[in-house]
């Protein structure tokens, strides 16, 4: 019953799904097959049209290439049904920028729809025409976008606005005022769908022109609540961005902060924030800041941008530096005020990105005491996904930062969720110890003792470090704090006693440490904590919590009067247990000896130096280099101790410099700069924790001189300046332009065909450069080729810049790297000059025909570089006869399969003027070998055109009138062609070409490890050097790329090869696509094999998988001699 009840149920369910299926187009996604298109595409029928056009839309949709049908779709854009011309549309839309010469042929028809009486057929047909990305049509784009900008439909005209952007994009500059021009027409539209449209062409084309934003602005500020919700993230930065530049910054305003005369903080924020010490360290290592200086920092990181950080020294000429009429007035400026009004129903906008840019604007904009408003509308969004949750905490934690008092009294939606993340919980927990209060500090210490016995330790440890913050802030708490840390010091002690749980010991490390913070600002007052610390320190088996406490008790041991009585039995402990200690303890043990022995006094001078001598003495034994170093550097800096110590005012330089050393007090020095980044709310930035590509600062504060800001510039008056344009004439002037042009147009491609490596021939370099990450692409090997390439290199950045998607990850690998996160370590990197590698370059040799099969007759063949002269999709290929019998033979003559060989070479020689690449395989016929000696070798150089990169072409060799059927396979390495470019411009192509553009796979190398063997001696060369020839040969050998740089980490360990990176350009011979490889060894030592990572970015996601595969395949194949 059970099983017949199972099988009705799953026929009831296919039931089902088939009549939801009906009358739709859902059965075109279950047949991928594209057999059966080509005829439906030639039917005269508009029904199959159309079914043929949703099948080639489904397939697109599924990730299917089918260009390959695009002259039969180009010609449907006249059809008379709208069905078809509409799926026409969408075909060549998605394939127009791969396919323009092609789209190109229809444009006249394009034209004419553009005068259809369907405004979806005259938004279709400017929308395909803008995705043509040609410069010969850009002034045919340009007149249409201007006469659609005016255009009856909304539609149109939002399209209008949509096409400006990808017209900038090809950087005509004799066209960019009359972009502007058009841009400033679309502002002034009544729409509100187009002025958002135009707000992202503004921010585009020209995001610095705000003289057309003022024109504007009081009718931007009235349409912006009804501007569609990503149309309002642009306008309200753009708005934001005018106020301040023309009118200035508000001086109620937080931006204003400390450097006015005037007081707007509450007495509730004076008392708050008059115990905040100006600066010190908390527990989770940031640094705090009292809350006017944080505001300066703001206020000057928003207005210089992340490249101009603020130093200790500079601080303090804030003030001078903001021009007091630098700013206005919220109460009696207009333009301020219509634009807060404007924006606070946003606050409440269901998109998150919308209510974090209009929060943004208050924050800058709107006086301290209205910034409440803000409040609520970010606790809001705390209900959203995880993603929203972590870019609005990014932002509200530099808002309580800034200003702790608008969050205090909303602490409790600041308390961790079961479902937050990890990241979530940290930002969680900074945001209560910054607004934490001592009214609150009862109900969060509660959460906080929760939160420590949580099973996530790293979160338990973040809470401890939290609580130590706290404490800091709110020094009457402190003594609780202290209490409660002790007590968690004691239980984590017993359990690291009973069984070692993994992640206790952070809990116990941050524990010592956040007590360490809380005794640095009142020693005194903290006795005997210090004393109780020293009482447990044997039962601490955690190193880095013993160096800890062994710090604290060398740094304080003069305070109070219990610990100068305890400090010899210590000190006698800690030179017992020296020898069993960890490194680290032990540069603690002998700090904390010697500080005890500087300030010791009387009596007790002798028998602490006798310590500290029986110290210095097994220290000096050490197996640790850097204790060795220390207990030498200490015997050398205190000899006369004793001495001095007698005669009092008679200290020698030595023991002054001593006292300086580990005595002295730790202070920052007043030019260290600050590590705070901020950025502008709402900026993705603060997630990357760097200078996003595109980020902006706001402008300087009234640096726009406008005279017109009453924003009632009439309409009339800008339509004076754009005559209308007739829609035939523009037809007609391209009806012979369009074809002929068409027929002649060729990409720009490099025709050198000289040695990649040529360049290091002609200008010899040192064989290694020093070099810094942050300017690894700035100092470049070879400098002297950049002009010899400037021309090769611009053609193809252009080239590329057209066609590749756009990225904001690395735009700028320099601003990338100089902005990187404060816990990033600079590496150094050399350069290294390969020299004379390429005369080492050896092509691999693949047999043709061999002599058991060839009567005798040897053919091989190679793949060359040279690049042919015909139609660059030609491969060179070099082959090699040679006659292993005893006979001589004549007539040898390798041809196409299927050809005829009676074909005379004159005639073989006038048909090849009128070469067709894609029908024929050779654009020069062989020339026949008449006759070839036992013995004798002969070599040809054919130039074949393959059909497909894997696919093999069949040839028929005769010799002595016998034939022989043989294959010629490709090598996909050759099917490129090197691309001369210097790394900056390597590294912008590569972060152009991301996500599905960049194949990764890992393989092993072993080929260095021979040539190391036979190099092995006195007097070679640099291991590093040998395995740097042997990759780049071995890469050289199997491909026609281009080297364009070879760097290599400098470190401590001279036989670690990890990080080794070596890069490589070529373009693809069929389309120029740019194909970039990059080999970096990821571990290994040198007489070992190495792990290597071998990235690939190439736009032909199939071509680059498959060279990705060729490489990984001849890097893992050992060579053989």
């Amino acid at each position: 019953m059970l099983s017949q009840f199972g099988a009705t149920a799953d026929s009831l369910s296919k039931a089902s799904t088939l009549a939801f299926r009906i009358g739709t187009d859902a059965h075109l996604y279950d047949d991928p097959d594209d057999v059966n298109i080509a005829p439906l595409l030639d039917s005269k029928f508009d029904s199959e049209k159309c079914e043929a056009l949703k099948r080639l839309l489904a397939l697109i949709a599924q990730g299917f290439d089918v260009s390959n049908f695009f002259p039969q779709v180009v010609k449907m854009v006249a059809s008379q049904s709208l069905e078809v011309k509409k799926l026409a549309y969408l075909y060549l839309l998605h394939y127009a920028e791969k396919r323009p010469n092609e789209a190109l042929l229809s444009i006249n028809c394009f034209q004419k729809d553009l005068g259809d009486p369907n405004p979806l057929v005259r938004a279709w047909a400017l929308r395909t025409m803008a995705g043509i990305r040609l410069h010969m049509i850009a002034p045919i784009v340009l007149v249409a976008t201007r006469k659609c900008a005016r255009d009856p439909s909304i539609y149109v005209r939002k399209c209008a606005a949509n096409a400006l952007p990808k017209l900038h994009d090809l950087q005509l500059e004799e066209n960019k005022s009359t972009i502007e021009e058009i841009v400033g027409v679309l502002l002034n539209d009544n729409a509100p769908t187009v002025v958002g449209a135009a707000a992202a062409a503004f921010a585009s084309v020209s995001p610095n022109n705000l003289f057309l934003i003022g024109k504007n602005f009081r009718k931007l500020c009235e349409t912006l609540p009804d501007v569609e919700e990503w149309g309002q993230i642009v306008l309200i930065g753009i708005l934001l961005r005018y106020v301040i530049a023309f009118h200035g910054l508000v001086e109620e305003s937080i931006m204003m902060g400390a450097c006015s005369s005037k007081d707007y903080s509450s007495e509730k924020e004076k008392s708050s924030s008059s115990f905040i010490m100006r600066e010190s360290t908390d527990g989770l290592g940031n640094n705090v800041v009292c809350e006017s200086e944080m505001t300066n920092i703001v206020a000057r990181s928003y207005l210089d941008g992340p490249d101009k950080y603020l130093s200790r020294s500079s601080l303090e000429k804030v003030c001078s530096d903001l021009d007091p009429s630098c700013f206005t007035s919220a109460k009696d400026n207009d333009d301020v005020k219509i634009l807060l009004q404007c924006t606070s129903p946003l606050l409440w906008s269901r998109n998150s990105a919308v209510v974090l840019a209009a929060a943004g604007v208050h924050w800058i904009m709107a006086p301290r005491g209205e910034l409440g408003r803000i409040v609520k509308p970010l606790l809001f969004l705390l209900r959203s996904s995880n993603a929203s949750r972590y870019v609005v905490l990014c932002n509200i934690q530099v808002f309580a930062k800034t200003m702790p008092s608008l969050f205090r009294s909303h602490f409790e939606d600041f308390f961790i969720s079961p479902t937050d993340s990890y990241q979530i919980k940290f930002l969680k927990l900074e945001i209560l110890s910054l607004i934490a209060t001592e009214s609150s500090a009862p109900s969060i210490f509660q959460e906080f003792q929760d939160y420590v016995r949580d099973p996530d330790r790293r979160f338990a440890a973040d809470s401890v470090a939290a609580i130590g913050l706290c404490a800091q802030r709110l020094p009457n708490i402190a003594n609780t704090c202290v209490e409660g840390l002790l007590t968690l010091i004691s239980s984590e002690i017993s359990n690291l006693n009973m069984e070692h749980l993994e992640g206790e010991e952070l809990i116990l490390i941050q524990a010592i440490n956040s007590l360490k913070t809380i005794i640095k600002h009142n020693p005194s007052s903290h006795e005997k904590v210090i004393i109780h610390l020293v009482r447990i320190l044997d039962s601490i088996r955690v190193p880095k919590a013993r160096a800890t406490i062994i710090w604290i008790f060398g740094e304080y041991n003069n305070i109070g009067h219990i610990i100068p009585m305890v400090l010899s039995t210590v000190l006698k402990y800690l030179a017992w247990c020296f020898t069993s200690e960890a490194p680290e303890t032990k540069l603690q043990i002998i700090n904390a000896c010697v500080k005890v022995v500087l300030r010791a006094k009387g009596e007790n001078m002798l028998s602490f130096r006798r310590i500290l001598n029986y110290i210095l003495e097994l220290a000096k034994c050490d197996l640790n280099y850097d204790l060795r170093d220390r207990a030498r550097f200490i015997i050398k800096l205190l000899p006369d101790m004793d001495e001095a110590n007698c005669q009092p005012g008679t200290a020698s330089p030595l023991h002054l410099l001593a006292e300086r050393l580990f005595v002295g007090q730790t202070k920052s020095a007043p030019g260290e700069p600050l590590s705070y980044q901020f950025y502008l709310p709402g900026s993705l930035s603060h997630m990357v924790l760097h200078a996003a590509p595109g980020y902006e600062p706001l402008p300087q504060p009234q640096s726009l001189i406008y005279t017109d800001t009453s924003g009632n510039s009439s309409h009339d008056t800008q339509r004076d300046s754009y005559e209308e344009d007739d829609p035939n004439s523009d037809s007609e002037s391209l009806d012979d332009e369009s074809l002929s042009g068409y027929s002649s147009q060729d990409f720009p491609t490099s025709a050198s065909g000289a040695n990649p490596l040529s360049d290091h021939d002609e200008n010899p370099n040192p064989l290694i450069l020093l070099s810094d990450l942050g300017n690894d692409h700035r100092n470049e090997i070879g400098r002297s080729r950049k002009s010899a390439d400037c021309s090769n290199s611009n053609e193809v950045s252009e080239l590329l810049s057209n066609r590749s998607l756009e990225s904001w990850l690395n735009d700028n690998p320099a601003s990338v790297h100089d902005s990187s996160d404060i816990s990033y370590v600079r590496r150094s990197f050399a350069r290294i000059s390969m020299g004379d590698i390429g005369s080492r370059v050896k092509p691999k040799s693949y047999t043709l025909l061999d002599p058991a099969n060839g009567s005798g007759l040897s053919v091989d063949y190679m793949f060359s570089t040279e690049i042919s002269s015909k139609p660059q999709v030609l491969v060179c290929v070099e082959l090699c006869f040679k006659n292993c019998s005893t006979e001589p033979m004549s007539n040898l003559l390798l041809v196409e399969e299927g050809s005829n060989r009676s074909t005379e070479p004159t005639d073989q020689t006038a048909a090849s003027s009128s070469f067709d690449h894609t029908k024929v395989s050779f654009a020069v016929p062989m020339e026949v070998i008449a006759l070839l000696e036992p013995g004798q070798t002969s070599k040809r150089t054919l130039e074949v055109h393959f059909h497909h990169h894997l696919l093999p072409l069949k040839f028929t060799l005769w010799c002595d009138g016998k034939k022989h059927t043989v294959k010629l396979r490709p090598d996909i390495g050759y099917f490129v062609r090197p691309l001369p470019i210097d790394t900056e411009i390597f590294l912008s192509k590569e972060s152009q070409l991301p996500g599905m553009f960049e194949y990764v796979r890992r393989c092993s190398f072993t080929d260095h490890m021979e040539e190391l063997k036979v190099v092995a001696g006195p007097a070679t060369k640099d291991s590093f050097v040998v395995i740097c020839e042997a990759l780049v040969l071995k890469v050289l050998s199997n491909t026609s790329l281009f080297l364009v740089s070879v760097d290599m980490p400098v470190g401590t360990n001279l036989d670690d090869v990890t990080g080794l990176r070596l890069r490589f350009s070529g373009e693809i011979l069929s389309n120029s696509f740019p194909c970039l490889l990059t080999i970096t060894i990821d571990e290994g030592k040198c007489h070992e094999p190495l792990t290597a990572s071998l990235k690939v970015n190439c736009e032909e996601t199939v071509f680059g998988l498959n060279l990705l595969n060729r490489v990984v395949s001849f890097l893992a194949e050992p060579t053989r001699c």
